[in-house]
């Protein structure tokens, strides 16, 4: 017999563990937990108006109103913030309301916990676009609403992820931060990465984000910003390209110290105007032409064209997409709260004046992968493996422990293209801890039980050159049920193992050999060849049509490889892989792009006798394979060159450079029919 009828409080029901720890830390909520167990918890009460209250046996009172988050309730011990006793009175009211569904007393019956299925689809099918302005206004504050309608005038990107049943929160990914809404229709209990300072800010933007969703049914919207673009964004951008067009008539050879000065500036006045991936495109090129000028072994000709193609792809896509183009009005830097990031590895690479070594975190929360990046000079002269740089310290600890650690730090900053710059801060603010067993407690966004159907989820996207310039957007983890072969190309100097995942998914797992890391590859071979390989980390594409994936650590019974980080000489005798067939398609268009950017290397002014005729060849070539389109294209710029000259041929390589690197990209990822095939 029903003896109180009481409000059911759904929010405080949908606070599990997890987001508890989210919104204070695991030590409050364990520590709540040890104190329930032990019969120290509140005496709970619920008032008519939904409030919770709590009184402790050391006699402090706690009280949890409708419509606030835990850091805005009522406790009489005076922390600021969320304390123990905040989470304690969650603990109890959610033990009490069990206790009362399980007698039938002390809840209203239509008021209470629906278990049904349509309950849970409810739960699924929520979504933050149902809060209003005014509502926004009412939980976060009028100056965060201020702070977010600025944002919202240049524009912002955001990708959304809409809840399912196997993972019912939904979240955004802004530029610089993810925000989390783990309680439906409860704004108080939204979560961030960002700090304290930006948590109102950020929460409209991911609402407003939503609500553009809910409208377009896309994944990555484009908020506000269409026309907002400002004379001086504009004019940053016509000055980056007219450098690249110099760059292009004059070549890398006559980019001297006045130039190099003016691809700076330009480069300043893109990120004044938040103009973030045409600046990271500039920096580039800078260093590119710092590369070549020092005869370092960074600079690719092939590289340097693409820049400068870039630059011209995303000028002429920014009409139709400005803000994911171009980057429009994202913060450079966003500070985060206290974070916890779990190592997947690191990639060394470097040039004979300097090392950089980048590690990968994945950060679970927020449900991707962060990056942090070091370099180190090298004298002339000396020689430095990844081996012997693993022992360099970083955050207090040497870079071959923080490859293979948890990382909770107080003091990271998050930039738009996802690396971070973490500082050790205070005492006891940044820890590294081993890494345990944190690679299989990651969410299902990283940790992959099928790399396939995780591709396939991923549907289409634009070209390379006009994606957002995202650092580690495609590093996962793959979970590994079984290793099939395991061979080295001589040829090719690159491992080759086969794996499967524990859907049947076949993963080629591919390292090419990196002089300056001469044991990963025996090291790699070694950790795959183990009898219990238990996950490998890396980045996860498509290549002619095969699942392919990039190692950076190998997580097998004995513990994580990092194989760039390895000891060894590289003189272990690896077993053959078997040989495969070479693709006249991927070669006409390599040879293609080839003589296109050694025309850009010399400058279309100065291009000899001899790269003009590999450009006529390679339109041969591309014809043969029936690349009709791409041949076209480099036929009209030999015509604009011989006719025109060289200023009226820019566009005509731009032309051609866009086609043939998209081309190669659709064919390597098998993801199309390449336009203008026979």
């Amino acid at each position: 017999m029903r003896t109180q009828t009481v409000t059911i409080r759904a929010d405080l029901l949908a606070l599990t563990p997890q987001t508890l720890a989210s919104l204070a830390n695991r030590g409050l909520v364990k520590r709540a937990e040890k104190d329930l167990a032990a019969g120290a918890g509140p005496a709970v009460t619920v008032g008519d108006d939904g409030t919770v209250r709590g009184r402790f046996p050391d006699g402090t009172e706690a009280a949890l109103a409708p419509g606030l988050g835990l850091d805005a309730a009522d406790c009489g011990c005076g922390a600021t913030g969320v304390c123990r006793h905040r989470i304690g009175l969650v603990l109890a009211y959610q033990r009490t309301a069990a206790e009362g569904a399980d007698t039938g007393e002390g809840a209203d019956t239509d008021a209470g916990v629906d278990d049904s299925p349509a309950a849970a689809s409810r739960f699924v099918d929520w979504s933050p676009a149902e809060f209003d302005d005014e509502a926004l206004a009412a939980a976060l504050g009028r100056p965060a609403l201020t702070a977010a309608r600025r944002v919202k005038e240049r524009g912002y990107l955001a990708r959304l992820h809409r809840p399912t049943a196997a993972d019912p929160e939904p979240r955004v990914e802004l530029p610089t931060c993810t925000v989390r809404f783990p309680v439906p229709h409860e704004l108080g209990y939204a979560l961030t990465d960002a700090s304290a300072a930006l948590r109102g800010e950020v929460v409209a933007l991911a609402v407003w984000a939503f609500r553009a969703g809910e409208a377009e049914r896309s994944t990555e919207v484009s908020v506000g910003g269409r026309t907002a673009a400002t004379e001086r964004a504009d004019t940053a951008l016509r000055t980056a390209l007219a450098l690249a067009d110099d760059l292009l008539l004059d070549g890398v050879q006559q980019a001297g110290p006045v130039f190099a000065g003016s691809l700076a500036r330009a480069q300043e006045s893109l990120t004044a105007a938040s103009l973030h991936w045409p600046a990271g495109a500039v920096a580039e090129l800078r260093e590119q032409l710092d590369a070549y000028t020092a005869r370092g072994t960074r600079y690719a000709a092939e590289r340097y064209a693409l820049l400068l193609t870039e630059l011209h792809a995303r000028h002429r896509a920014s009409g139709r997409d400005p803000v994911g183009v171009l980057g429009t009005k994202e913060a450079p830097q966003t500070p985060l709260r206290r974070v916890r990031l779990v190592a997947l590895g690191c990639r060394v690479g470097g040039s004979a004046g300097d090392r950089v070594a980048e590690t990968y975190f994945a950060h679970a929360e927020a449900g991707i992968v962060l990056v942090l990046r070091r370099r180190w000079e090298v004298a002339e002269g000396q020689s430095l493996t990844g081996h012997e740089l693993s022992a360099r310290r970083l955050l207090g600890s040497p870079l071959r422990t923080l490859a293979t650690a948890n990382v909770v730090s107080e003091h990271t900053s998050r930039a738009a293209d996802r690396t971070v710059t973490i500082s050790r801060g205070r005492v006891a603010a940044t820890s590294v801890t081993p890494l345990g067993s944190a690679w299989r407690e990651l969410p299902g966004s990283l940790l992959l039980a099928d790399a396939g159907a995780h591709l396939r989820a991923a549907g289409e996207r634009p070209p390379r050159l006009i994606r957002p310039r995202v650092e580690a957007e495609s590093v996962r983890v793959v979970r590994v049920s079984a290793v099939e072969s395991i061979g080295y190309d001589p040829a090719a100097q690159r491992l080759e193992a086969v794996v499967r995942d524990p859907a049947g998914s076949e993963i080629l797992v591919r390292a090419d050999h990196n002089p300056l890391c001469p044991g990963a590859l025996d090291a790699l071979a070694a950790a795959l060849g183990e009898a219990e390989v238990h996950c490998v980390s890396g980045m996860l594409h498509r290549a002619h049509g095969r699942i392919v994936l990039e190692p950076l650590a190998v997580l097998t019974a004995t513990g994580v490889t990092v194989p760039d980080l390895a000891p060894g000489d590289g003189d272990t005798t690896l077993a053959m892989a078997p040989s495969r067939p070479s693709d006249p398609v991927t070669a006409a268009l390599e040879s293609a792009l080839t003589a296109l950017s050694e025309a850009a290397h010399h400058g279309l002014r100065r291009l000899t006798a001899p790269a003009r005729t590999r450009l006529t060849d390679s339109a041969t070539a591309l014809r043969r394979t029936g690349l009709h389109t791409a041949a076209d294209l480099i036929r009209a710029l030999d015509t604009a060159l011989a006719r025109d000259g060289a200023t009226a041929a820019v566009p005509a390589w731009v032309d051609a450079q866009i086609q043939l690197a998209v081309s190669l990209e659709l064919h390597q990822e098998g993801t199309g029919e390449i336009q203008g095939s026979a």
